[in-house]
């Protein structure tokens, strides 16, 4: 018999074979991870950069944010793959940054929980600037035009665009104008005892410019907002972030955790005092919105603030007001999400953590809640309802879909050691779900982001040998200052970021927002709904990686 077909098919299958992606299960360095999920921060600073900033490819950036107003606002986060810094996801983001410590903080090695405080402080610094006025909210905001819609309208034009893949679109595709509201949004608050400012630099004058945070100059110009217009849910979660990280510094440095209460607790009561979204208050309408309305409410930042307040002060007036409240702000209403917009099911895993460890059962409806959200991720479930990829990604429509992925795997993992931790388990009809089964949901998770999925990708930027090369994000995607000294002006961007070449940057530890339903993901940076990272995709993740590393023998 002649073997030369036989030869041929061979190496013809041997080729196809390795030019297809692997998925498969696979050992990964969740340590690894780790670390660079927490170095990832150090690229999105903004303000004076300090002499053991890591990330050597960014500089100083945003050193006039609020001298409109005599007042210093540098510092914080860039959300995204833009030169904004909104308060609000940077708000979130601080907070499940400090849950993943208070959680998980003693398994992480001495020098990654050293990296995740200094991620805080670098954002709680901001934070404590922005409420350091009395009366007064900060709001910087240049709109480089204007427009009004009239109110009745603003909900309908707001859902059909966030629906369409259609809607208007900026220069650089950064989001159409309302997904990007979607996306991230916010502003500001302010009482009687304190001032804030929210977002810094304008959003509209930013994603119309491709520039390096280094360069950028668009108007970063200050408009104040002053009590006693209401903005709870800013508030809320500002209060949130502050008490949790509070917590986290509870035994590094004790002094700058009160500060952080201190600040948390008067937060919270401008919150509470002055009932409303920021978005309601007609000098702030129609820049805020449709661009960063408030989409969900105010009332889950209500009781998610109060939740924090009460364990990071043990104060019985803060149980009181989830006993009370409850039902009013919709607690018991189950939505199961959880991100920078919507807090229930966020809400309802913390304060079952004192139903479980603390028998505190008058807040029984909250766990009630937790359990029935664990329940429709459990696909053995009768109650499953989660949607997943055809690969086993947690998927929901809207774009930058990786938050979901995240925020959904802490909770699965925080919430296991609560039930381990008091030998219970959740009843989901057809099935008991313990914690192995949410650790494991959870796991599914983290090794699909880090690669076993159709793609073969690590959707963590410098994680393996295969991962996204052209991220949407300015300062990643531009040469270096210390490469490129010379000033790049606005326009002058458009080169590199229409370029098919990589990104000369490697944003290390970055989580682009990840693939389509079906799995598929085109290395495009123009896609900014999958390409554009953020820091709310990587805050949460820090916690459930810290957990894995420790137990990298999980399976």
């Amino acid at each position: 018999m002649n073997n030369l077909p036989r030869i041929h098919y061979f190496l013809l299958l041997t080729t196809l074979l390795t030019q297809l992606p692997l998925f498969q299960s696979s050992y990964h360095e969740y340590q690894e991870a780790l670390s660079k999920s927490i170095l990832f921060f150090e690229g999105q600073r903004s303000g004076y950069l300090p002499q053991d900033q890591r990330v050597t490819w960014r500089a100083n950036s945003g050193l006039s944010d609020g001298w409109t107003y005599n007042t210093e606002l540098t510092g914080g986060y860039y959300d995204a793959g833009d030169n904004v810094k909104f308060g609000f996801p940077m708000a979130f983001t601080t907070t499940m940054l400090s849950w993943s410590v208070i959680e998980f903080g003693d398994l992480m090695p001495p020098n990654e929980l050293r990296n995740s405080l200094v991620a805080i402080r670098w954002a709680t610094d901001y934070l404590l600037k922005t409420v350091s006025q009395p009366n007064r909210i900060f709001v910087q905001w240049t709109r480089s035009f204007s427009f009004s819609v009239p109110s009745s309208a603003l909900q309908r034009c707001m859902t059909e665009l966030l629906l369409s893949v259609k809607g208007p679109r900026d220069l650089y595709g950064s989001r159409n104008w309302a997904h990007h509201a979607y996306v991230h949004g916010w502003m500001l608050f302010g009482d009687e005892n304190l001032a804030s400012s929210e977002t810094v630099g304008d959003p509209h004058a930013d994603h119309n410019c491709w520039e390096r945070p280094e360069d950028m100059d668009t108007p970063r110009t200050v408009y104040a907002v002053d009590a006693p217009n209401p903005a709870s849910d800013v508030a809320g979660e500002t209060a949130a972030a502050l008490a949790a990280s509070s917590m986290a510094f509870r035994s590094s440095d004790p002094g700058y955790a009160e500060t952080l209460l201190r600040n948390a607790i008067k937060a919270f009561q401008f919150a509470d005092s002055y009932r409303g979204a920021y978005s309601d208050n007609s000098n702030i309408r129609d820049g805020a919105c449709p661009f960063y309305c408030d989409f969900d409410g105010y009332q889950d930042e209500l009781l998610w603030g109060a939740a924090w307040l009460r364990r990071a002060s043990s104060d019985d007036t803060y149980l009181s007001y989830l006993q009370n409240n409850g039902k009013t702000l919709g607690a018991d209403d189950n939505i199961n999400e959880f991100g920078w917009d919507n807090k229930h099911a966020g809400l309802n895993v913390l304060v079952s953590k004192e139903v479980l460890e603390g028998n505190m059962y008058s807040l029984q409806s909250y766990k009630a809640s937790a359990d029935s959200f664990m329940c429709t991720l459990i696909p053995e479930s009768s109650s499953s309802h989660i949607e997943y990829s055809p690969g086993g990604l947690i998927y929901k429509p809207g774009g930058s879909n990786l938050q979901h992925a995240t925020t959904i795997s802490f909770l699965l993992v925080a919430y296991a050691n609560y039930l381990e931790r008091t030998s219970q388990a959740v009843n989901c009809g057809n099935v008991n779900v313990g914690p192995y089964s949410l650790r494991q949901q959870a796991k599914r998770q983290v090794d699909y982001i880090l690669g076993d999925n159709p793609m073969g990708l690590s959707y963590m930027v410098g994680y393996s040998d295969h991962y996204p090369q052209r991220i949407h994000h300015r300062g990643s995607s531009l040469p270096s200052v210390k490469d490129h000294p010379e000033f790049i002006a606005c326009k002058e961007g458009s080169v590199y970021f229409n370029s098919s070449n990589p990104n000369p940057n490697v944003h290390v530890g970055a989580i682009v927002g990840g693939p389509s339903q079906d799995d598929s993901y085109d290395d495009n940076r123009d896609d900014f709904r999958k390409s554009e990272p953020t820091t709310y995709i990587n805050a949460p993740f820090v916690g459930v990686l810290a957990y894995f590393a420790a137990n990298p023998n999980f399976s």
